[in-house]
């Protein structure tokens, strides 16, 4: 007779080797992914663009490691690169205040200064489901846990690429919750060697124990790899997503590679994280609304010609964390407080002959650069000879720091007369103070200087900005120092001007949930359009230091103007407002690019009168790395707006396509267009007006 103990234990193990259930997709031929599923293994294989393979075997017995195997088939042979690994999570769970103006659309936050809490998310194999779309397949596999959290592990392949995203979605019923990742790869063995470009920009290779404390590493491009006898694997997160919106760049040593890491992970991993304490300033982390299905996930890139050579395939996703150069374009970033002239210029130091962040700017494909100088830091307001001072410091350097085919544009974020934070740009130099007092004329004629305007209300400003041919438009809209504008002064004349642009575009707040970014601007475009103004929107960077050192390419974007040349800055830079003013622009993270948009053959920012029957041609040209998600037309009736989603899980990464759709635009005053990859990058383009 057995005993109740030895029952137990047989109980026990017949659990753990019971095979869970497995739902293969009932489209079998929707893409040339073939699956296996023989006992406790399902062998994902998919196709490679060389013709090669890459194949997957999932270990579906509950306690053993997910992964028993990834590697690629080269000429028939398989290279096995990966054995008995885990997927591994940490979920760090802070609260949110969520105040009454601005509820979910903070920046101004410092969550790790409240209690939180970190846990390793529990996984646990209960049900497997395999679906396919396009040139994908997805597997989703039951359950992951946390407290307080509920979800799925979910892995999907893309065709073509030997390129998987691994995700944990889950969700919270708990109001108010912020969260921040970590994630990776972890096992019982070290690898033969780890490598990662560190911040020095030089590749670097170790050879780890397997009782080697893990370390916290700052690299370049986000990514460290792990090297085993036959190949190796790239572990990098969305290049954007993954980083919450700061206003400065700081290298924060985001991946992670040995055992025990956070004392939370037992085993010899490697992967992202994210500091809790962030930069010891505002850290805002991501929200986590009750219900949300958040994706705290990661790439990785399997290769079998040796980890340079892997790196360089991973740099390919983000054109090397540049900005590529695009025929009758000019790239554009805008919104950087250097503070060289108050910190370098002005505080007699040495004035390097070329200051590092312009190299940062020139290495990363930036041919213009607008700034926004003396923030909190100089004297806007006088007293009037240390103000022109400071302009004439400014406009000198920005003079001798551009050159054929750079342009450094003096820039400023006033924040004066008209209510929020506002920035500005004129087409040349223009010596202006921020305040006028009554015996004083409104322009003057220097002898140093030349014309100087002092400015005291809105009214005088508009006034500025329409004698210089100047711009001005909104910066951060509805968040940080313009919670409540251009809303509240929407009505008003220097508003409605062709001299105020509309607003500036980051993706901020962040939330894990969202397929797309910075839907604060986005949505404020789609009420500008439905005011009825022609409103632009530009992508800003709003940040501060810029450097060598920092993660620059996470937190900035990119305008890419339609100019054939740069202006010359002794000539001016008219070229360049005119080329916002009009709409001749697209603005992306930089993965995907748009060459040429039209809707009945008008481009952005020009007016074209619909069809009787309301059907309108849209034709666009796409550019991008990681494959795409899908295309989303926007258009509005000046009451409504409207979102037609185009999925595009066929294509496959690395394309350029021309794209045509006939859509019903019946009854609408304006359109635009967004396109999305599976890494949440994304390009929008300025709207095309329509008139009966």
């Amino acid at each position: 007779m057995k005993s109740p103990l030895s029952f137990a234990f047989l109980l026990q193990t017949l659990l753990l080797t019971a095979q869970i259930p497995v739902s293969l997709p009932d489209n079998p031929e929707e893409n040339k992914t073939k699956l296996s599923h023989t006992g406790n293994n399902l062998e994902i294989t998919w196709p490679l663009a060389d013709a090669g393979e890459a194949r997957m075997v999932l270990n579906l017995e509950e306690g053993k490691p997910l992964f028993r195997s990834m590697g690629i088939v080269e000429k028939g042979n398989l290279k096995e690169i990966v054995q008995e690994l885990d997927p591994a999570f940490i979920i760090n769970v802070g609260k949110r205040t969520l105040k009454p103006e601005n509820g979910w659309t903070v920046f101004f936050d410092k969550v790790p200064e409240r209690p939180y809490t970190s846990h390793v998310l529990k996984f646990s194999k209960k049900d497997l489901k395999v679906t396919k779309g396009g040139q994908r397949t997805k597997i989703i596999i039951e359950e992951i846990t946390a407290p307080g959290f509920t979800g799925n592990i979910e892995i999907t392949i893309y065709n073509g690429q030997p390129l998987l995203n691994i995700a944990a979605v889950v969700s919270t019923p708990k109001d108010s919750t912020a969260i921040l990742y970590d994630a990776g790869l972890a096992g019982e063995q070290a690898w033969e060697k780890v490598s990662f470009i560190n911040n020095d920009n030089q590749f670097r290779e170790i050879s780890p124990s397997a009782k080697d404390t893990s370390t916290n590493e700052a690299v370049k491009y986000r990514t460290i790899i792990g090297n085993s006898k036959k190949g190796a694997i790239a572990v990098f997160p969305p290049p954007h997503q993954y980083f919450y919106p700061l206003d400065e760049a700081f290298n924060l040593k985001f991946t992670w590679y040995g055992s025990n890491y956070r004392k939370m992970i037992p085993e010899y991993g490697i992967g992202i994280r994210q500091d809790p304490e962030g930069d010891h300033r505002f850290v805002p982390w991501f929200n986590a609304p009750p219900g949300t299905e958040q994706r705290l996930n990661f790439f990785c890139l399997l290769g079998t010609n040796g980890s340079q050579t892997l790196m360089n395939s991973v740099k390919e996703y983000t054109h090397a964390d540049t900005y590529v150069p695009l025929k009758s374009y000019k790239t554009m970033a805008s919104h950087f407080h250097n503070e060289f002239i108050m910190n370098v210029v002005m505080a007699d130091t040495p004035v390097p002959e070329q200051p590092g962040f312009v190299d940062v700017f020139k290495q990363m494909g930036v041919d213009i650069v607008h700034l926004g100088e003396f923030h909190y830091t100089a004297h806007p307001t006088g007293p009037d000879h240390q103000r022109l001072s400071e302009l004439d410091a400014l406009f000198k350097q920005c003079r001798r720091l551009s050159d054929a085919g750079f342009l450094l544009l003096p820039g400023e974020e006033p924040n004066e007369f008209l209510g929020g934070h506002w920035m500005a740009i004129f087409p040349k130099p223009v010596y202006w103070i921020m305040s006028r007092e009554e015996n004083k004329p409104f322009l003057t004629e220097d002898t140093t200087y030349g014309k100087v305007y002092r400015v005291k209300d809105k009214q005088e400003m508009l006034r500025l900005l329409e004698l210089e041919n100047g711009l001005a438009w909104t910066a951060h809209p509805r968040i940080k120092g313009s919670t409540g504008y251009p809303d509240k002064y929407k009505n008003e004349d220097f508003f409605r001007s062709d001299h105020f642009l509309g607003g500036a575009w980051k993706a901020m707040p962040a939330d894990l949930s969202e397929q797309r970014s910075g839907l604060r601007v986005l949505d404020l475009l789609d009420d500008m359009n439905n005011w009825g103004h022609k409103k632009k929107v530009i992508a800003e960077s709003d940040l501060f230091t810029v450097t060598h050192e920092n993660e620059m390419y996470a937190h900035m974007n990119i305008n890419y103007l339609q100019m054939d040349h740069l202006p010359d800055f002794e000539e001016g830079w008219q070229p360049v407002l005119d080329a916002m003013i009009e709409g001749r622009f697209f603005s992306t993270t930089g993965e995907i690019l748009i060459p040429s948009f039209s809707v009945n053959k008008k481009t952005s920012g020009q007016t074209v009168e619909a069809a009787k029957n309301g059907e309108a041609d849209i034709a666009l040209t796409v550019d991008w790395t990681f494959p795409l998600n899908f295309i989303n037309i926007v258009s509005g009736d000046g009451e409504k707006v409207f979102k037609e989603r185009i999925n595009l899980d066929d294509t496959k990464a690395f394309g350029t396509k021309e794209f045509q759709f006939s859509v019903n635009l019946s009854g609408r005053k304006w359109v635009r267009v967004e396109v999305w990859d599976v890494a949440v990058n994304g390009a929008f383009t300025q709207t095309v007006y329509l008139k009966d």
